[in-house]
């Protein structure tokens, strides 16, 4: 059974690691207020599931729909701030350059707005902007949607082909962004040490990481103030929130 271990050990751990990767996930943000995907479900979008509304095909039924339904969700974003925990990752970033790798399952850009570098954001940014579908004309163009030619609207279309713009978040039945994957599983093999923050668990092939992580002989420790579907896999349990943990943890 894995012990709960106070975080002044696992600070110990954190010293001693040439390579850290952090895994966020939820709990990450939840003292900053984050709004949850079912909080978003209130006032005119009570009457849908976040499932009909996330997906490709609803945005391809109903794009102004799906295009109001995330712009109310950043408007509830406007006023959520960083917390300690994000703050004090990006400054051990900033203090040990190359040292710690940033994965995150959360959409919200609080990593990046703390100031964190190399962000892999496996479930995308609430705050981006993608195209829907490769460009589908414009050849004086070089075949390439542009988005600062955009049309404004809900939501916004390339002016040469109408194509649309969408959130740039993973939505559900879509694969995640490779590169970021790819580079995710590169950090998880690689590092001394992994820190998973504030997640379940249950979500894969993110959660997977973890179990990476161990089985290329890195030390795990799983921050959470509840228990989570990978604390089996850990070395140590820190029952702390990240706000708590991580300042104290990063601090060196």
């Amino acid at each position: 059974m894995t012990a709960i271990t106070d975080i002044a050990a696992v600070g110990a751990w954190v010293r001693d690691a040439g390579a850290i990767a952090v895994l966020s996930g939820a709990g990450m943000s939840a003292e900053s207020g984050v709004p949850t995907f079912r909080d978003a479900q209130t006032g005119l979008w009570a009457k849908f599931r976040p499932e009909e509304l996330a997906t490709e095909a609803a945005f391809r039924a109903d794009p102004r729909r799906v295009w109001d339904w995330y712009a109310s969700r950043r408007e509830m974003m406007k006023d959520v701030h960083p917390n300690a925990g994000h703050h004090a990752i990006a400054a051990f970033q900033q203090r040990h350059p190359g040292r710690l790798t940033l994965i995150t399952q959360n959409v919200d850009g609080l990593h990046q707005a703390a100031g964190s570098v190399g962000t892999l954001a496996l479930h995308g940014n609430l705050f981006e902007d993608i195209w829907l579908d490769p460009c589908m004309g414009a050849p004086g163009h070089g075949g390439v949607c542009d988005v600062s030619r955009a049309l404004p609207g809900r939501p916004p279309t390339c002016a040469d082909c109408s194509n649309a713009l969408r959130p740039g978040v993973v939505w559900f039945g879509e694969m995640l962004p490779a590169v970021a994957l790819a580079a995710a599983e590169e950090a998880a093999q690689a590092c001394d040490l992994m820190l998973v923050v504030g997640t379940s668990g249950a979500v894969y092939p993110a959660a997977g990481l973890a179990h990476t992580a161990r089985q290329s002989g890195a030390r795990v420790v799983v921050i959470n103030p509840e228990p989570s579907e990978l604390d089996s896999v850990a070395h140590a349990l820190v029952r702390a929130t990240a706000a708590v943990a991580m300042p104290a943890l990063l601090a060196g």
